[in-house]
């Protein structure tokens, strides 16, 4: 009755006894053995976020097809919701608790780890108890959104985009208010981007207690006094309990469409608290805040490639804590998988690595059961690395393209007749002098 419990090859980095230690901790240890021990039911809920397409009956067949000749259990989805119910989702919790954190291979800056905050909407099931504690986005004179939405913040580590730690609830709180819950994962050998919207005074103060350093994209409309100018035109200001030094930085970002140059200039100011001139120059932190955008692929993988668009199934608040869980766990194994495989084979880094190509890979593997149990060799790529190795992506190029849906919902043309190509660019930066 244990034998459908598995996650396939990702087993290895989910093992049984990482399982029994969450549902020890969640105190969701069956009293009985039953047709569906705890065990099985959270292998289930982490299968579920890789077959996000299909009800849980249908992940349970993924689950039992690569295991012929076992007498296997045959729930129906009354029991098998029953079953998800009965553990909840504290086991989920502890045991996103025991897998979160960077991997090996993350992008180390000056010595320190680079990571990335920022925050989400995923849509959730539309039924009565999810309409009691999420809302609906209101659309207008055209009526309510026809999904109530919550919010999910993240810190991701950038290079591997493993989860250092995550935090939702409700979408009727912003960003700024739940990612102060999650600085307590940073230390001071942390580097912190960040966009605009964290530019406020309790969330630098939040950030800087717990030793972090941060670079952040500033408002322009912020006014702040100016107390030193340093010699590379950047200049010393205070915000609340924190020194920070301000990077004033014109972009000039070329382009050429159809043999046609263009030319657009974007003028960016940056908070920081590496105030050392000499040590951190000011352009290099302005080409490091590029990979602020490791967070946006990150959601793009969650929400476009994991669940493929798609409403969460869970129709009670508490579980879709629980299906959160599951899918930011089954993020960050397939992410532990993909960094294994970089650090194991160091021609290629895990941005090269396709996500997509890893999540195919670990499905299969899931069907045929296979590569559960670990060899007496440890093998750090295994079949998942392999077929990333096969098939890498180039290296990351410099491409600009507009930030709007490519394909819209409505089968007409959207928000009128729109370049959405992404064109090969050429990043020229200037640090301004004058404060």
């Amino acid at each position: 009755m244990f034998a459908p419990g598995h996650l396939g090859e990702l087993t290895q980095i989910v093992p049984f006894e990482m399982v029994d230690a969450a549902l020890e901790s969640g105190r969701a240890v069956q009293t009985r053995v039953r047709d569906l021990p705890s065990r099985v039911v959270v292998y289930l809920l982490l299968a579920g976020a890789l077959f996000a397409e299909i009800g849980y009956t249908g992940v349970w067949a993924k689950l039992v097809a690569g295991l012929e000749g076992l007498s296997v259990a045959s729930p129906d989805s009354s029991a098998l919701s029953q079953a998800r119910r009965r553990i909840g989702a504290a086991p989920l919790r502890e045991l996103f608790a025991l897998l979160k954190g960077p991997a090996a291979g993350a992008l180390r800056w000056r010595g320190m780890l680079v990571c990335a905050v920022d925050g989400t909407s995923v849509y959730v099931a539309a039924s009565p108890a999810n309409l009691a504690a999420y809302r609906r986005h209101s659309a207008g004179p055209n009526g309510d959104s026809g999904y109530p939405m919550m919010r999910l913040v993240a810190i991701v580590a950038c290079g591997t985009r493993t989860v250092l730690d995550a935090v939702f609830g409700p979408d009727s709180s912003g960003e700024t208010t739940y990612a102060p819950q999650l600085f307590t994962c940073l230390g001071p050998r942390t580097l912190l981007l960040a966009d605009r919207n964290f530019d406020a005074a309790k969330i630098i103060e939040s950030a800087a207690a717990n030793g972090a350093q941060l670079l952040i994209r500033g408002k322009l409309t912020r006014k702040m006094a100016i107390l030193a100018r340093l010699p590379d035109g950047s200049w010393l200001t205070r915000l609340g309990t924190v020194e920070l030094r301000i990077i004033d930085a014109d972009i000039l970002i070329t382009s050429t469409r159809d043999g046609a140059v263009t030319r657009r200039v974007e003028h960016y100011q940056f908070l920081t608290t590496l105030t050392d001139h000499r040590r951190y120059r000011a352009d290099d932190l302005v080409e490091l805040y590029h990979q602020r955008w490791e967070i946006e692929t990150s959601y793009l993988e969650l929400k476009s490639s994991i669940l493929g668009g798609r409403v969460l199934r869970a129709r009670y608040p508490e579980l879709v804590n629980q299906e959160i869980y599951a899918l930011l766990i089954t993020y960050q194994v397939l992410r532990t998988a993909i960094a294994d495989t970089a650090l194991a084979s160091p021609a290629i880094s895990p941005d090269r690595a396709s996500f997509t190509i890893a999540l195919n890979t670990a499905r299969d593997q899931v069907i045929l059961a296979a590569g559960v149990i670990a060899d007496t060799v440890v093998d750090l790529v295994g079949t998942i690395g392999r077929a990333v190795l096969a098939a890498p992506l180039p290296s990351r190029r410099a491409r600009a393209c507009p930030r709007i849906v490519k394909r819209a919902i409505s089968k007409h043309r959207a928000k009128g007749n729109i370049d959405r190509n992404a064109y090969r660019i050429q990043v020229t930066i200037e640090i301004l002098g004058d404060g």
